[in-house]
C-alpha cells in the first residue's frame, strides 16, 4: 500500500512539473535611454496574425491596458507606433509513468519499481509580441512577449490573451 502511495505521489509531482512547463511566460524589455514621460499617445501600425479574429482581440486588449495607463489612442501620428505579431509553434513534452509494481523505494532510489512507460505529447504554443516604436525616430523603445499553450476552447484563449497583455504591461511604463 505504501508503494502505491509513493508512486502516486511521484506521478503527481511529475504531472505538476509537466503542467508548469506550459505555464504562461511573459517577458518585457525596453530602451534604457528612452524617456517614457514624453509619450502620451499611440497609434496602431500593424497586427500580424494568421487568425483574422485575433486582430481585433489583440488591439482591444492592448488598447484597454494602455488606456488604463493614461495613454490615448489616435488614428495616426501618435507619439508611439504599436506593432503586434502572433505566431504558433508545436512543442513536445515527455510524460513517464510507472506501473507501481516491484520493490519500491530503496536507499539509492527506486529499486525494481517495475516498468516505466514514456509518451510524447505534442501541443501548440501561441506567442504574442507587442513592440512600441518611437514614431519620430522609428526606434524600438519597448517589447513585450507572452507564450502559452493554446487551448481548444476559444473562450479560454481569449481570457489568456487578456491576462498575457495585462502581465506584459504590469510594470509599464518603465522608469527611465
Amino acid at each position: 500500500m505504501k508503494l502505491r502511495i509513493v508512486v502516486m505521489a511521484l506521478a503527481g509531482i511529475v504531472g505538476l512539473f509537466a503542467g508548469t512547463s506550459r505555464a504562461q511566460q511573459v517577458k518585457t524589455d525596453y530602451d534604457r535611454g528612452a524617456d517614457f514621460k514624453q509619450y502620451k499617445t499611440y497609434s496602431w501600425e500593424q497586427v500580424k496574425t494568421r487568425d483574422a479574429l485575433l486582430v481585433d482581440r489583440i488591439k482591444s486588449s492592448v488598447n484597454a491596458t494602455l488606456s488604463a495607463k493614461g495613454w490615448t489612442l489616435v488614428d495616426s501620428g501618435g507619439d508611439v507606433s504599436v506593432v503586434a505579431m502572433e505566431m504558433t509553434s508545436n512543442q513536445q513534452t515527455l510524460n513517464t509513468f510507472y506501473d507501481g509494481f516491484g520493490g519500491g523505494w530503496r536507499w539509492r532510489g527506486f529499486g525494481g519499481l517495475g516498468e516505466a512507460t514514456t509518451t510524447t505529447e505534442t501541443y501548440k504554443v501561441g506567442t504574442l509580441v507587442v513592440d512600441l516604436f518611437d514614431t519620430k525616430t522609428k526606434n524600438l523603445v519597448w517589447r513585450g512577449t507572452a507564450s502559452e499553450a493554446i487551448s481548444n476552447n476559444s473562450d479560454k484563449n481569449i481570457k489568456n490573451l487578456g491576462k498575457a497583455v495585462e502581465k506584459m504591461f504590469k510594470q509599464f511604463p518603465p522608469h527611465s
